[in-house]
């Protein structure tokens, strides 16, 4: 069974800028994950850990594509506890002043074996934080 979320949200924020939260090192680590190695270049790998300097989960992607100002995909692993990955998606469309994202993370049904705290339930939990919170804070500010 394949298990997926997708998120739609408006955004009340123009594309450019959300465009901008999305894909600049420095602004993703005002609302997202630090991630020093980010770069859209197609293939391009990256790291990061989860806020707090705990540094327990190692997290890796991988850009799979890029259509400025429209998609970013990327995989999404924990290389230190298993080979398998998911992949993430941000796709958005301009509607008028605001901008419409449609978020999607599937796979995760390859995260099962990790246990619950890599289930279905929790990554949902954490994706609605992200993005109903820390992402539409740091947009509409």
């Amino acid at each position: 069974m394949h298990e997926t979320i997708v998120m739609i949200e408006k955004l009340d924020a123009p594309l450019e800028k959300v465009w901008s939260a999305l894909t600049e090192a420095r602004e993703l680590k005002q609302w997202y994950f630090d991630i020093p190695d980010f770069s859209l270049d197609l293939n391009h790998v990256f790291n990061f850990y989860e806020p707090g300097g705990e540094n327990k989960f190692h997290h890796q992607g991988e850009i799979l594509e890029v259509i400025p100002r429209e998609k970013l995909k990327y995989s999404w692993g924990y290389p230190e506890f298993t080979k398998d990955h998911t992949i993430v998606c941000w796709e958005l469309k301009a509607r008028g002043e605001h901008t419409l994202l449609t978020f999607t993370h599937k796979g995760l049904e390859n995260f099962k074996h990790l246990g619950e705290g890599f289930s279905l339930s929790s990554f949902q939990g954490g994706w609605k934080a992200i993005i109903e919170d820390s992402l539409k804070t740091y947009l509409e500010k």
